[in-house]
């Protein structure tokens, strides 16, 4: 049990499960703006379409109600994170790539292969010093 608890506290204390809590906390933080965005300003302006409410639209059959405005209005919180999180992941990447060091040009050869034995030469060689052909 006791090297169980251990594991567990060594495996939240990485690195990537921190970030990955920060990530959640600032995602909540960040859905709250969305839900305002999206029930405040676009939802109503949507709903002077209808003249009511967006997100109270419901299609009445029988006696149940199905909301179909609740759901155009998830839908619509989900497009907006996620073309955001697109953007914030584009940038990200873009940012890591300008970060990396230029790869060097690739070396000029300093050896060669005799066409007659096929050894490795040096490639100012004018006589293979293996089977001393003329090269």
């Amino acid at each position: 049990m006791k090297q169980f608890l251990k594991e567990f506290k060594q495996f939240t204390m990485r690195g990537n499960v921190l970030d990955m809590a920060v990530g959640v906390v600032v995602g909540g933080a960040f859905k709250a703006i969305v839900d305002a965005l999206v029930n405040n300003i676009i939802s109503p302006l949507i709903g002077l379409l209808f003249n009511s409410d967006f997100s109270d639209l419901a299609l009445m059959v029988g006696d149940v109600s199905i909301g179909y405005g609740a759901f155009i209005t998830a839908v619509l919180n989900f497009l907006i994170v996620s073309f955001t999180l697109f953007v914030v992941i584009k940038a990200a990447n873009k940012a890591a790539s300008l970060r990396k060091a230029p790869e060097e040009a690739p070396k000029a050869p300093t050896t060669k292969i005799c066409p007659y034995c096929k050894s490795e030469i040096a490639i100012d060689a004018t006589r293979c010093p293996h089977c001393t052909s003329q090269l």
